[in-house]
């Protein structure tokens, strides 16, 4: 059932057209001439990756050292920065285009996690990026409509994990999650924070790559909506 109150809060903030706004204690640019308008309608009603933040609020704990693959705006590289420190985050974003927006969403925090604006592949090699306007539509995967095709260097997955050893690797990549968890080793995760996107990939590819992170030894154990957390086994048994 919708929230009506989401529905008011977004006239409201239209209407006195607010540029910047507070989520989770992270300042957000929501300036009309330089924020996507569904990105900035999201932020207004709060619902901009709600679900990936409230796993982080959750389960972040200051000693992590986390990895983020599709920085989006920035929005929660800052909220991991905040709980565990701007240096043990690592964040790759694919769109060029969106680098400005994120590092104007770093400085308004004052904080700097380490950003590169790059593609994260299996293999390492530059790849063709599908860039909409729409930047929750921009993908490495083509999905149709008006898109722009660009080449984007990529930096080979396990290679970033055994360098910035990570032990939470948040990821939103809009279908590309599938060929990335399943091709990697994942040596030295502790905790996957991954939203799906079956409409893009089909059920039977999620489900497929959730049967190769069992086989690697992580299991699911938060759900919110599309986006899942899965734990390496020996940290569940911990818990517990």
């Amino acid at each position: 059932m919708k929230n009506p109150f989401r529905g008011l809060m977004l006239n409201w903030h239209r209407i006195a057209d607010t540029r910047q706004i507070t989520l989770d204690g992270v300042r957000i640019s929501t300036d009309s001439q330089t924020t996507p308008r569904s990105v900035r309608s999201a932020l207004f009603k709060g619902t901009y990756e709600s679900h990936e933040r409230k796993i982080v609020r959750r389960f972040l704990k200051p000693e992590h050292r986390v990895l983020e693959i599709g920085t989006g705006i920035g929005l929660v590289s800052l909220v991991c920065a905040r709980i565990c420190g701007a240096e043990k985050v690592l964040s790759y974003e694919a769109n060029l285009r969106l680098e400005p927006i994120i590092r104007s969403n770093y400085a308004l925090n004052g904080l700097t996690p380490n950003l590169h604006m790059r593609a994260i592949t299996v293999d390492g090699n530059p790849i063709t990026f599908f860039r909409n306007d729409n930047v929750v539509s921009s993908s490495t995967l083509e999905r149709g409509g008006d898109v722009e095709k660009v080449k984007v260097e990529s930096d080979r997955f396990d290679n970033v994990l055994a360098t910035h050893r990570p032990d939470v690797v948040i990821m939103d990549v809009e279908g590309a999650e599938i060929g990335l968890l399943s091709g990697s080793t994942l040596a030295g995760v502790k905790h996957i924070i991954v939203e799906i996107h079956p409409h893009i990939t089909g059920e039977e590819q999620v489900a497929a790559m959730m049967a190769a992170l069992k086989d690697k030894g992580f299991e699911p154990h938060v759900h919110e909506h599309k986006t899942i957390m899965l734990s390496a086994r020996t940290r569940l048994e911990a818990s517990h």
